[in-house]
């Protein structure tokens, strides 16, 4: 099908991680909410829009945005509370269409064309995702639609906070030349300051700029930053593919040099990565153990089980092993970060007829079990109650 008959959407939650925070702590809402890493090495995830007039912006180091605003509410990330909002997003997201492509816990494109002819217009099925987001999570998306990828995330751009729009192959030209050539896909930090420097600084200016000299400046890539300056994006919506692995790391504040406190903040990622394979329905045969020494030197470790499983208990001692090893190698030990992931998915046994009860640990299902019903980290082993005493 050419690319301008096809109807794609961008969906992309307003501040995810801060919304979320103000959803459960309604005390919060209407302040600057600023989620990441609060220590000296701490990075903003997100923000919320009472932040962004201070001149907050995700990726910032959280120590300038305490500079900029420093009345803000600083938190935590909890990534198990996204990822269970996550889940009820993208549930919306499958009642549309299965042509989905996921960007990250809080966006996604999707791909809608075959499903017009039963649910209606592109604006219909983008309402009908917007509301029904907004119903079941209490939590707003934009929502941008064009006939490709470039023109449906420009649209939600455009228009947010709380965005809905859709840009139209026939207006598209229009609509791109105003924006800054940094707005368009694969235009970075370097190539725009290229196009600085031979005058242009518009879309508009570039789908217009001589191609030979565009060539001069960029190099083969000219052709195709021209092609999208005129909203012209011929990629598909590449449905997910099966997960490679579920890992969980986490950078200290501190260097940690205990391994018992490593040990467990290992333990606290392999409770979260199991449940997330459990939840998935996946067992895996191999476990990474990630370590990163001060300054940034980073190690990893390797092994397999000897059975594809999804239990914490077998996940972590092969990652305590391997922890351990790499521990009484080295001198002076002392992380940065310590992480963990699963890998070699198959999906789960199944279980035999003459076994009774299911196949997961009992500790494991009852964990499952109240943290479904009581929220994420409501019951954790007990190893791990230390590191969020450091937390």
């Amino acid at each position: 099908m050419p690319p301008d008959e096809r109807s794609i959407i961008h969906v992309d939650m307003d501040a995810f991680y801060a919304s979320v925070e103000q959803l459960d702590h309604p005390e919060l809402r209407g302040l600057p909410v600023i989620v990441g890493g609060l220590g000296p090495r701490g990075v903003v995830s997100t923000c919320s829009y009472e932040a962004r007039p201070f001149g907050v912006r995700s990726a910032m180091p959280t120590a300038q945005a305490r500079r900029l605003c420093p009345d803000g509410i600083y938190l935590w990330p909890r990534m198990a509370r996204y990822e269970e909002v996550s889940a009820q997003v993208f549930e919306v997201f499958h009642e549309v269409t299965p042509m989905i492509e996921g960007l990250s816990l809080d966006e996604a494109f999707l791909d809608v064309t075959a499903s017009l002819r039963l649910l209606g217009s592109v604006e219909t099925i983008g309402r009908r995702i917007k509301d029904a987001i907004r119903e079941r999570t209490q939590l707003v998306a934009s929502v941008g639609m064009g006939p490709n990828k470039l023109l449906a995330k420009l649209a939600g751009e455009l228009s947010k906070p709380d965005g809905f729009r859709r840009i139209t192959a026939a207006h598209a030209a229009q609509e791109l030349a105003p924006l800054p050539a940094g707005r368009l896909w694969t235009v970075g930090k370097v190539t725009e300051e290229a196009l600085h420097r031979i005058g242009v600084r518009t879309i508009g200016e570039l789908a217009a700029c001589d191609t030979a000299r565009l060539t001069r400046a960029l190099g083969r890539q000219a052709g195709v930053m021209q092609a999208l300056a005129r909203g012209e994006d011929n990629r598909e919506v590449v449905p997910d593919q099966a997960e490679q692995s579920i890992g969980a790391e986490h950078t200290f504040d501190t260097d940690l040099a205990e391994l018992a406190m490593a040990e467990s903040w290992l333990l606290r990622h392999c409770e979260r990565i199991a449940a997330r394979a459990r939840q998935r329905g996946l067992t895996g045969r191999t476990v990474t153990v990630k370590l990163r020494e001060p300054p940034f030197v980073t190690y990893t470790r390797q092994a397999r089980l000897q059975a594809p499983s999804a239990s914490v208990s077998d996940i972590y001692d092969v990652a305590r092993g391997l922890l351990q090893g790499w521990w009484r190698s080295q001198r002076h030990p002392r992380l940065r970060l310590l992480g963990a992931s699963l890998s070699g998915f198959e999906g789960r046994r199944q279980q035999d007829l003459f076994e009774a009860g299911s196949s997961t640990p009992a500790s494991d299902d009852v964990q499952d079990r109240i943290n479904s019903r009581f929220g994420s980290g409501s019951l954790v082993r007990a190893g791990v109650l230390r590191t969020r005493e450091r937390d």
